[in-house]
């Protein structure tokens, strides 16, 4: 995407409803009819509150999900937890309230598949786009019985949208830190066990920089395609700003950045 074409899906829109979901968690359902129509699973939006435009950048959340009625799209939803400023300010919105809104931006993840096996992994709020995506492959007529979600957490407050995933059919292998959920220890145990068991054809991990470091070696020594969407600090959302630069270990340019060379990367193609 270049610049013109972001400034072109840039507009206000109104909260829908925001929804504690956890300790520090929330959802939050925006309206923007059509402007979603072809948003993909992976891709992120840039928002801020709109009383406080004058003082907040914006900040980016995956796509959770889109709000469907009939056959149109209503609008989305974003998953986030409250840890700074911004989040804080997003957490006081009512329904009703502006937020402005700058996406779907971004590069998300390929979801075409012949039937094979799907592993996707999740670390905490990294799960955010992987309602989307279950979804969307749904949609595509893969079994849910053939994706299954390793979602980890430091503990059973982290865990977010089970009850989602057990209602579309989708397989859960859980772990915490403390034991109080699954199976005690990192989530990458879990999948490397798996994957040492059974080889997907695809995975797809979200979440903290250390957890994807784990999944992309895991990936390279089990022979698995990885595609991994990276969390990285974005100003703009629209390659102006190059603070979301990762380091890039293909030929030809030395960085990409995250917000339009991403966030989903080929785990091969970028250095953790």
């Amino acid at each position: 995407m270049n610049l013109a074409e972001n400034k072109k899906q840039l507009f206000d829109a109104a909260v829908m409803w925001n929804r504690r979901v956890g300790d520090a968690y929330y959802r939050m359902g925006i309206g923007c009819p059509h402007v979603f129509q072809a948003a993909l699973p992976g891709q992120f939006v840039m928002l801020r509150p709109k009383p406080n435009a004058q003082t907040l950048l914006r900040r980016p959340f995956s796509i959770h999900n889109l709000i469907r009625s009939k056959d149109s799209v209503d609008g989305f939803e974003i998953l986030y937890k409250v840890i700074g400023m911004g989040t804080e300010k997003l957490a006081l919105c009512h329904k009703g309230d502006a937020v402005n809104v700058l996406g779907p931006l971004g590069k998300g993840f390929s979801c075409c598949h012949d039937g094979g096996d799907i592993y996707m992994a999740a670390g905490g709020i990294g799960v955010a786009p992987f309602i989307f995506l279950s979804k969307d492959l749904l949609g595509r007529g893969v079994d849910g019985s053939r994706i299954t979600l390793f979602l980890g957490g430091r503990s059973n407050k982290d865990l977010l949208g089970l009850k989602t995933f057990k209602s579309l059919g989708i397989g859960l292998q859980i772990a915490t830190d403390d034991g109080s959920a699954g199976v005690q220890g990192l989530v990458t145990m879990s999948l490397e066990k798996a994957i040492q068991t059974k080889k997907p054809d695809i995975l797809y991990a979200c979440g903290p920089m250390a957890m994807l470091k784990k999944v992309a070696m895991i990936s390279s020594v089990y022979d698995v395609h990885c595609e991994i969407s990276i969390e990285a600090m974005m100003a703009c959302g629209m390659g102006a700003c190059l603070g979301c630069a990762v380091e890039n270990r293909l030929t030809g340019k030395k960085y990409f950045h995250a917000c339009i060379d991403g966030p989903v990367f080929d785990a091969g193609d970028i250095r953790l």
